[in-house]
């Protein structure tokens, strides 16, 4: 048994149409039995986003792209939409903070609007910075945070967070942050995510595990509940960066001839899981 048997989801990806390969990209990952994606809405460098009628451009690149896979390759194509946790400081210079936050949740509620018009699966990725910022950024971040947890609630879909790395306390304060708006945990993905399998680990949040070969082999140890992703970037200058957009069906394909991975274990990760995080999904 192979992958080419069986769906292989890539849970978060990045396409560039300015300076990336795209839909060549995809091609690629369905030449090794891909067969669905989650494009992740990201800023783009040549549309700097300085206003709520920037992000609405750059949501509109985004599902354009999404299209574009569904028009010219067997690839099921997903996306999310929402503002990237940074660009909350970049907005704070043009506007001061408060300025900043409001255009920040604005956004969100745009997110929500393209989600109930079918357009993007779910919202995402937001949350906040990875790195560290002032006080300040940090309380309108979880401020914004919330704001996109409730959004996701009202709209009945899910959300993908991007936050620093994680430990199993950050998990159980994102946790607590949804019960607080109402969103169902399953609902909460988090992007880039540590092999946090077990339930004391990942306190109910979806973990979309980077496909690594070691974090999978852990996350395989553990059970089943967690999807794969690559987090590629998109970027002909930086081939290194995070993993090439091959590797979701390379990993499968090599855990299933090993035995590792069964073929209902894949099924799990590639198909049960986002049909039952993403409302929509198919």
């Amino acid at each position: 048994m192979t992958a080419s048997n069986i769906p292989i989801l890539d849970n978060h990806v990045h396409l560039d149409p300015f300076k990336g390969r795209h839909v060549d990209a995809v091609k690629d990952f369905e030449k090794l039995g891909g067969t669905h994606i989650i494009i992740s809405h990201m800023p783009y460098e040549e549309r700097p986003v300085k206003s709520i009628d920037g992000f609405r451009e750059g949501y509109d690149i985004t599902i354009a792209l999404k299209d574009k896979v569904n028009s010219e390759t067997t690839v099921r194509a997903h996306a999310t939409v929402g503002p990237y946790p940074a660009e909350l400081i970049e907005l704070e210079k043009i506007h001061g903070l408060q300025r900043a936050k409001e255009i920040m949740m604005d956004a969100l509620d745009l997110a929500g609007d393209y989600v109930k018009d079918g357009k993007a699966l779910a919202i995402g990725e937001v949350g906040r910075p990875h790195f560290p910022v002032s006080p300040d950024i940090w309380e309108a971040s979880n401020e914004i945070m919330s704001h996109a947890m409730r959004t996701a609630k009202e709209t009945g879909c899910a959300i993908v967070l991007h936050t620093e790395s994680a430990t199993p306390d950050i998990m159980k304060e994102l946790a607590d942050m949804a019960h607080k708006v109402g969103l169902d945990t399953a609902r909460v993905v988090k992007h880039y995510c540590a092999p946090f399998v077990l339930p004391e680990e990942n306190h109910g949040l979806m973990p979309s595990v980077l496909a690594s070969k070691d974090a999978i082999d852990v996350a395989l140890g553990k059970g089943l509940r967690f999807m794969m992703e690559t987090d590629f970037l998109d970027d002909p200058s930086r081939p290194g960066a995070v993993l090439n957009i091959t590797t979701v069906p390379k990993r499968t394909n090599q855990l299933m001839q090993k035995g590792v991975m069964r073929l209902d274990d894949a099924y799990q990760i590639h198909y049960d899981n986002p049909r039952r995080t993403y409302p929509g999904y198919l």
